[in-house]
């Protein structure tokens, strides 16, 4: 979707209950500021007037999120169904073009069969030996309906679809095949095919075999529809909200999934531009993408051709939720929505205001810790709009999560279809290697001279002579050579022009039994995929047919063998099907999880992927997604496993398995431990006697605390200027302080984490600057999040046994809240000045003191801290 494009928010935001949800949230929270800010002004102004500046900032700046957010939020669902349908459209036409480009290939080849032009020059007329021998190339190359022989006035010789039976025809295509050096390719009503609408036929003139003189014309009749429908059974989405479509250039439909609902012949809209703009077709709005052929091998199709998807809006953005998030690992799902602001930035933005409420509310209770009177009423205020501001939080965290599931849903449907799409490519281009080897084995010429008992120069120089045709023809091939019945490789092709020579070498004597044991000329045999002489010692599929002797077809006399060029063609495959999606990779592996091809440099051929062993027992065409951890990353993996193609690898007997894998990276794995958010929630207890506030915080996911009225007030960590002087390692620059009748002040921040624990902080949006007080001086604690300012009656706050003696413990203080299950580590602020001053002091509470104070056992403290000894 162009990112300049205007959007028409109020057109689509009916069709989105997630983000109608998410504006009514936004909306709430505008309200409770605009309460908040009354409320500070009508009850107690001059107490208020230091939070008063942040108030009525935070509500501008709401007032400019709830537009900008709903306007991203939108483009972000319409731009995951245009790449969703986007993707399917480019599909559509790519499959269809890589095919069309073999049968240009078959009909150059078989146009120049020797058998064949000899019977339309008139050399021979046993129409029932032509008939079997066209019929034979139909039963390998099932993709066609109908061949055809014709001489130069258009009259049929030989058919091998009786159903159909037709004496001659007069479409233009005969003289035009006859006047032409290459293939005709004809898309249209053809009294050829008299029983279809259109045909899809590729032609081209035969020559007499001794005078070159063009004496008919080879007919092949791809069987089009059937074809269409295999893809569009394929790749439709299973819910059938969208219609797949093929268009051409006159932007008419071709072929479409569901002709009930748009019929061939129509005329429809198209959007070749990714724009997110509604067309109408049939009374009814829908998304469109359009994509033309971008090409194959230099083929670009029938001129024109275009793949298309349309998606009613009404129901574009239905059943996209998933739970994949739910599912995961709290600390995974933690993790993952850390990565907001690229995964999905207007997230971030919803997060970062998310933390701009809690700070407020946060130092406004803070600022009122133990204060009585006009204070009073201002933190009953906060206390007010605090209860509040959770039921809201509760809200908008439910609409960040579904809009974050809705964002990992687009992206495990993508990447499981493209593994869907990778599989499908593979068979269809290695069914077509099938059927070529199993044809070429029929060639006349090579039968005939294996079948000699003696073999001249000029025979060989024949045989080289058609394998250097046929693999200029077939470009997949590195080469193609011939071998007698003892397995010695009489000729060869090497289309690479690499010098090096397989004449006089033997096929090995496990492949040889092997087609030696073909039973008929419908079976092939297929080496493993490994490392072979054939392809300069790198691994690749060779494929394999029996050479018969003309008299005796029982009788094997040689074989053929194609070499694929697998290097090239795999990779096309992977990185024609990632397109241009950063940060994604593409393998295929077989069941045992070896790598056999892929775009990751750092899993080369032949490596073991390291994979869930369930997903190597997938069944054939079956696929499953899932978010994983890949190389210290989060990833949305999909996979499919292949189910073949046609007959192959479905009931040829032929079977060998392979897993296409594609990873969409979202950004390095992080380690958010501790004891979860859900479980820090401070119980109060209106019998409990009055006691001291403390101003709670995260680090490392443990809960600290310091009592309030140390505490001067939260700042963003995004406002730390660095500022590199030696010193403390933990110092890691300075803050500016602007408060209301005071000058401008700059304090030192110091990372509380890499303090206590020797570990640097990974600063995110959630992070914080809490600003501390004592003996007249200040500094600023960097910490991973706030929390609230809870009061604890003394019975609650337990010493340590060491927290008298001069040791230099940070911690001398544990908090028993919640009647004891949540334990909250007071921070001594006295002592930590004195350690900034002194770093030879040590910092942390040792977990032996912490199970004596609480009267726990040490897993259970490990549980509490996430701690070790």
């Amino acid at each position: 979707m162009k990112s300049d494009e205007p959007i028409p928010i109020d057109t689509f935001l009916p069709y989105m209950r997630d983000v109608m949800r998410c504006e009514q949230s936004l909306r709430e929270l505008n309200f409770m500021w605009r309460m908040i800010e009354a409320s500070a002004k009508m009850n107690c102004p001059a107490e208020a007037k230091t939070i008063l500046p942040t108030m009525a900032a935070t509500r501008a700046g709401f007032n400019r999120l709830e537009q900008e957010l709903v306007t991203s939020l939108v483009r972000e669902n319409v731009g995951n169904v245009l790449v969703e349908i986007g993707t399917k459209a480019q599909y559509v036409i790519d499959i269809v073009v890589r095919n069309l480009y073999e049968r240009t290939a078959d009909v150059g080849f078989l146009a120049t069969d020797r058998e064949l032009c000899a019977f339309v020059a008139g050399m021979h007329d046993d129409v029932d030996a032509i008939r079997y021998r066209l019929r034979a190339y139909r039963n390998k190359y099932t993709v066609y309906d109908e061949i055809i022989l014709l001489d130069v006035q258009g009259n049929v010789l030989v058919q091998i679809d009786e159903a159909t039976p037709i004496e001659g025809s007069t479409d233009p295509l005969i003289a035009q095949s006859l006047v032409s050096d290459a293939y005709v390719e004809t898309f249209r009503a053809s009294d050829l095919r008299p029983a279809k609408k259109q045909a899809l036929i590729y032609s081209r003139r035969m020559l007499h075999p001794e005078t070159g003189v063009p004496v008919g014309v080879l007919c092949l009749c791809f069987h089009f529809e059937e074809e269409m429908a295999g893809i569009f059974r394929s790749h439709r989405d299973a819910e059938e909200r969208a219609n797949m479509l093929l268009l051409d250039g006159d932007n008419r439909v071709i072929a479409s999934a569901d002709e009930l609902w748009i019929p061939p012949g129509a005329t429809v809209p198209v959007n070749r531009s990714a724009s997110p703009r509604l067309m109408l077709y049939g009374g009814r709005e829908y998304l469109v993408r359009t994509f033309p052929a971008e090409g194959y091998q230099g083929y670009m199709g029938p001129p024109g051709w275009q793949g298309q998807v349309m998606i009613p809006i009404d129901v574009a953005f239905h059943g996209r939720a998933s739970s994949a998030l739910s599912e995961l690992d709290e600390h995974v799902a933690d993790g993952l929505l850390s990565h907001a602001r690229s995964f999905c930035p207007p997230l971030f933005e919803i997060m970062t205001a998310a933390d701009t409420i809690r700070r407020v509310v946060w130092n406004g209770q803070v600022m009122t810790a133990g204060e009585r009177g006009d204070l009073l009423k201002l933190k009953t205020i906060l206390d007010q709009i605090s209860e509040t501001g959770d039921h809201s939080n509760a809200l908008f965290s439910q609409s960040i999560r579904e809009l974050y599931e809705t964002v990992l849903a687009s992206r495990l449907r993508d990447a499981e279809f493209v593994s869907h799409l990778l599989v499908d490519l593979l068979d269809r281009n290695l069914y077509e290697r099938s059927d070529d080897c199993r044809w070429w084995a029929l060639t006349p010429e090579l039968r005939s001279a294996l079948a000699a008992k003696s073999r001249n120069t000029e025979a060989i120089e024949r045989i080289n002579a058609i394998l250097a045709y046929i693999n200029r023809l077939y470009t997949v091939y590195t080469r193609l050579f011939v071998y007698d019945a003892s397995g010695e490789i009489i000729a060869s092709t090497s289309r690479r022009g690499d010098g090096m020579s397989v004449i006089g070498s033997t096929v090995d004597a496990v492949t040889l039994a092997a087609v030696r044991g073909l039973r008929s000329e419908q079976d092939y045999h297929v080496t493993p995929f490994e490392a072979t002489p054939l392809y300069g010692n790198r691994p690749t599929y060779v494929y394999h047919a029996a050479i018969r002797d003309p008299d005796r077809p029982s009788v094997v006399v040689g074989g053929i063998g194609i070499v694929f060029d697998a290097e090239p063609e795999f990779a096309a495959m992977l990185h024609g099907a990632l397109g241009d999606k950063a940060g994604a990779t593409a393998l295929f592996i077989d069941r045992d999880a070896r790598v056999i091809a892929g775009t990751d440099p750092t899993r080369p051929v032949g490596t073991l992927l390291d994979i869930d062993p369930s997903l190597l027992r997938l069944e054939n065409g079956s696929s499953a997604s899932r978010i994983v951890l890949h190389d210290g990353h989060y990833a949305v993996m999909g996979c499919t496993a292949s189910s073949g193609y046609r007959e192959f690898k479905v009931s040829d007997g032929y079977k060998e398995d392979v897993i296409a894998v594609v990873f969409d990276m979202f950004g390095e794995v992080r380690e958010r431990g501790g004891v979860g958010r859900a479980d820090t929630t401070i119980e109060s207890d209106s019998t409990a006697d009055p006691g001291q506030e403390y101003a709670t915080f995260f680090i490392d996911g443990m809960l600290f605390a310091i009592p309030a009225e140390q505490v001067l007030e939260a700042l963003p960590a995004s406002d730390i200027s660095p500022v590199s002087m030696g010193g403390r390692a933990e110092r890691v620059g300075v803050l500016s302080q602007q408060r209301s009748g005071e000058g401008g002040s700059f304090v030192w921040v110091f990372d509380l984490r890499h303090l206590m624990r020797g570990v640097p902080s990974v600063l995110d949006s959630s992070s914080q600057v809490i600003i501390v007080r004592h003996d007249g001086q200040q500094i600023g604690l960097l910490v991973e999040e706030l929390h609230g300012v809870p009061e604890f009656p003394p019975a609650q706050v337990v010493p340590t046994p060491f927290a008298g003696s001069t040791d230099g413990l940070l911690v001398k203080q544990v908090i028993r809240a919640n009647g004891g299950r949540l334990l909250i580590q007071a921070l001594d602020v006295a002592q930590l000045f004195a350690c900034l001053k002194d770093p030879s002091l040590p910092t942390v509470l040792n977990l032996t003191e912490l199970q004596r104070i609480a009267g726990i056992g040490y897993e259970e403290a490990v549980a509490l801290t996430g701690e070790a000894a």
